[in-house]
This record gives C-alpha cells, structure tokens and sequence, in this order.
C-alpha cells in the first residue's frame, strides 16, 4: 500500500495501515450488525466535524458514507475520473424535472473534498431572520462567533493572501472601476499550492477538508467507518430511533449488494445533506404531521455569464475563488428583491465545456480561446420571502430522493439583474465579448446590446442555464413544530434520538458559500450533543454477523 507519492505523504493510506477501522460495506459477506453510541450518517461539513468532537468525547462513533474512500494518491487532477468517482450521480445530478444542474460530492469528506475551498460566516441579516422570523434560538451574531472562530482556528480558515489569477482579478477590476464593493475570499487551506483543480480532490493534502481533517481525528480516537454503504432507512422502536439499516454498494456501480449492515445506536445523526436526509426521513415514514420534511430545500439558484478578453486569463489554474463581490447581496435588506453574490467559477475543460453549451464550429472556436475565457456567477439567495419557498425533496419509484425546485417571479426578476451585474464588471474590466449563459441569448461586444439583450431575456427552466452547488434546508430547524422539521438543538420534533447535523438544517439559503456556516453551527450542536451523551458511559464498537435467510 502506497502511503506516499512523490514526496506527497497520504493520511488516509498511512492511518489504515497504522491499524484504523475502516471497512467496505460492499464487501461484506453476510449480513452484520454492530452496536455504538452515535451513528453519523455522512461524512460532509456536518459528518465530519460531529465525528471530531462525539468520538474526542469517549464515545464510539461509526461513520457510513454511501461514496468512495478516495485520498491523495487518488487524485490524479483528472476530471473524468474524479467526477465519476467523487460526485453524486458521477456529477450527473440534476432536479426532478433536468433542469438544474446539481453538483454534490460523495466520497469520504462529502462536499467539502471537492469544493472549491470559499469559506464565510453566515451573514449577519441571515442570523438575525432566522432568528426573527423562524424563531430558532442561541444563532445570534454574538452567540455564533465562538463558535465560527473556533472552526476557522481547526481548518486554517483565512483570508487568502496570494494574488489573484485573472480570472478572479476581474471582478476586482471591473468592480474598482464601477465603484463597485469588492472584498478577498478566506479559503481553508494550509499550504497551498495554487494548482486550481480543488474540485477534483487535493493531490497535496492543503485543502483543509474533513477527508483530512476531522475524519483522520476521529478515527485515530477509535471511530469505524464504512465507505460504500447506503442508509436504507432509521430503525424505529415507537417513538425512538435505534439506528439504521444499511445496503452495501460495490466499487463501481449504484445497484445494492444484497448484503446488509444493521447499526444499532444510542443516538443517530443524519448528516447527509439537503436531498439525502429528507429521503432517509421519507423511507422511514417517519412521523410528520405538519409535512414539514423535504420542504423549504435551498439550493443558491446559480448562473453565470462568460466574457473573452484579448489578455490571458487561465482560469483553470491558481485558487479557483478568491475574489467576491457582495454589492448586491444586502442592497435591498434580506425581504427586498433577491440579492444575489458575485464570484466566478474556475475554467477546467470539460466542465466548461459542458456550460458553454455550444454546438459544431462555434463550441470548437469557444474551447480554443479557453485561456482567454472568463467565468463569472451569481449566487441568488434564495428563502427570505413568501415567493422564495424554496424547492421540495421527494421519492422515486425505486425509493431514491430527488429535488424539485419551481421558478418564482423573485428568481427570475435575481436571474436578470445578475446577468446585468455580471456583464456590467466584465465590460468595465475590458471585456471584448460577453455570453450570458442563456439559450439563444448570443454574444455581445458592447455594454448596451448586451443590456438591451438581457432585459428582454425570457429567463425559464431550459432557456436560462442554472445549477446549483449549495444544497440547504430540507430539514430546517426552529421551535415551531408546524414550521420546521427539527428543534434548535437539531433534534427531531417527533422522535427521540435523532439529530440532524449538517446543512440541512437551515430554514433559508445563507447567502454565502456555505461549508464555514455549518462548521460552526454543527460544533456548537455537536458539542452540546456530546455533552448530553457522554455522561450515561460509553461503550466500545460491538460486532457481530449472521447468515443471510
């Protein structure tokens, strides 16, 4: 086992050999029950960062993550393998109806393996409407900000303080010359070594993510993880949860095994994000009287505008985002129109091949001037008024989850005033040519065409080109049981022993990236969970099998 590539040494490999429990659910050869105190379903932002702080406790923690185990010697910067193997539905994933593109990670770490490492505190007027208007408890601005500091201290949160490449410098020159605010990204990362490709894994380990971060912790104190093991439903006994049922899946493929692994726990978190927690709950038929799990699913409606500029860009290499601009984030108040962040995406060819959505000779004419190619985006926030209800998770046939997400009237007036905004510092910045990403929408070279162009857009599911990384709600918190899905604490309103821990739990979008907003709030959640918990006595990871019927 190679635990160390050219020069680079891989935690994961070198703490597998070094004795950690981790196994392969899909290589189980009979049906197997353990027993624990907490089973963390997911290894994302929330997983993650729980496992860290119940297992520093004394308490035995089993981790199940439905992906791969991947580490550094894996990363080969390789888009088609690392979508394949790092992604929900191999980057696949879309809503119900294939209009929203829908990028998720599934690996061991989640999302945070492969984001683009853009870390903020959840705004101010965020906080303050969660608390006013869904009435969740202890989320002030001062209540959070231990908790925040605490995290950024953990995952070497900082603003970065390398110079930009073009691609984000854009949005400070455009911005500089409008007028414009304009501010520099923190990003988690130790290290680094500017290579641009964070979203196909970190071959040198200076992404400060939970792969190599609070999961090596957790399991160097004694917790076992399972890769390749999907949560079929909770065990419920009355009004408590006793754990999970759990289907192994091999190594490629997304057809169960046959064999299954039973969790038996004296707490069970669900940490699986905004689309796969609800559709645990929903298997289960889990008590829910005011229908309340699955709705209000966030996800920061995402589009972008891309420009040609004579001068270089390359923006598949260096930090991928670096530069923001909130100008129109906060403008309006959080109940005025829809605000919206601005950032931009990194050029990688075949992601941006797929985006750009062109056909014959103009696609070939459009990837040949990829290094002169900026990508910019917006990030509505979505959730902070009646017409923002956000989307609704469901059920297929085949018992999988899956988003649906309707268009307001307040989602496409933030679609249309994004673009203007997007092309607005794109021309400012010397921009030759800009596209919005708009289906028959065309290329503009002056500020006025493109203006004109954009208020007469028809800005529609597949007409105007959406997608989304940030998936939020689903499960949202508050202490109003007709309203929300769990309590302020993260326990489930209706069951005993259950929490949910993870993004999920936000009743609105945040308005930010938003992997920094669950890090603090599941540390002060997990910590007081684990409070709870340690005190009755912990008990070792208990194992044993039984032949299938």
């Amino acid at each position: 086992m190679a635990i160390e590539v050219a020069g680079i040494p891989d935690p994961i490999r070198a703490g597998i050999a070094g004795g950690w429990k981790v196994h392969h659910a899909g290589e189980l050869k009979q049906n197997t029950t353990i027993e624990c105190d907490v089973v963390i379903v997911g290894t994302g932002a929330g997983g993650g960062t729980a496992a860290e702080i119940l297992s520093q406790a004394g308490l035995s923690v089993v981790l199940l993550e439905e992906g791969p185990l991947r580490s550094s010697n894996d990363f080969k910067m390789r888009e088609a393998e690392a979508f394949r193997d790092l992604y929900q539905e191999g980057g696949g994933r879309t809503t119900k109806d294939a209009a929203i593109t829908v990028l998720q990670g599934r690996s061991v770490g989640g999302s945070t393996t492969v984001n683009w490492t853009s870390s903020f505190r959840t705004p101010a007027p965020t906080l303050k409407h969660w608390t006013d208007v869904h009435g969740v408890r202890n989320v002030g601005e001062a209540e959070m900000a231990p908790w925040f500091e605490r995290a950024e201290k953990r995952l070497g949160i900082a603003p970065w303080m390398v110079p930009p490449n073009e691609n984000n410098d854009i949005i400070r020159q455009g911005c500089e010359k409008l007028g414009w605010n304009w501010h520099t990204i923190p990003r988690n990362v130790a290290g680094c070594w500017n290579l641009g490709m964070c979203g196909l894994g970190c071959p040198t380990n200076a992404k400060q993510s939970m792969l190599v971060t609070t999961i090596p912790a957790a399991l160097t104190a004694g917790a076992v993880l399972y890769q390749r093991a999907r949560v079929r439903k909770l065990l419920l006994n009355g009004d408590q949860v006793e754990g999970v049922l759990v289907d192994g899946l091999p190594e490629t493929g997304l057809k169960p095994t046959g064999v299954t692994l039973t969790v038996k726990a004296r707490h069970t978190v669900l940490s699986g994000g905004a689309i796969n927690n609800p559709g645990i709950l929903l298997r289960s038929e889990v008590p829910d009287p005011h229908e309340t799990v699955g709705k209000r699913t966030m996800i920061h409606p995402v589009t972008a505008c891309f420009a040609l500029f004579e001068r270089p860009v390359n923006g598949f290499s260096g930090a991928p985002q670096s530069v923001y601009s909130d100008h129109f984030q906060w403008k309006d108040g959080a109940t005025g129109p829809m605000g919206f962040k601005i950032e931009v995406l990194p050029t990688l060819p075949a992601f941006v091949a797929g985006l750009l959505g062109n056909h014959g000779a103009d696609h070939v004419r459009e990837m040949q001037q990829l290094g002169h190619l900026n990508g910019m985006i917006a990030l509505l926030r979505d959730g902070f008024t009646e017409d923002s209800p956000g989307g609704k998770v469901s059920l297929r046939d085949d018992g999988s989850a899956v988003l649906e997400y309707d268009l307001s009237d307040s989602v496409r007036d933030g679609f249309r005033r994004a673009y203007l905004a997007m092309a607005e510092i794109q021309f400012a910045a010397g921009a030759r040519s800009v596209r919005p990403m708009q289906m028959a929408g065309g290329t503009y070279t002056s500020w006025q065409a493109c203006r004109e162009a954009i208020l007469g857009f028809s800005i529609e599911k597949f007409r105007t080109g959406m997608g989304t990384a940030h998936l939020m709600g689903g499960c949202a918190m508050g202490e109003d049981e007709a309203r929300s899905v769990v309590n302020s604490r993260g326990e489930f309103h209706h069951l005993g022993r259950l929490s949910v821990l993870d993004g999920s739990l936000f009743p609105t979008s945040i308005g930010a990236n938003p992997q920094l907003s669950i890090y603090g709030l599941v540390t002060r959640l997990a910590t007081s969970l684990a409070d709870r918990l340690a005190p009755t006595g912990a008990f070792h990871v208990r194992e044993f099998s039984f032949t299938m019927a």
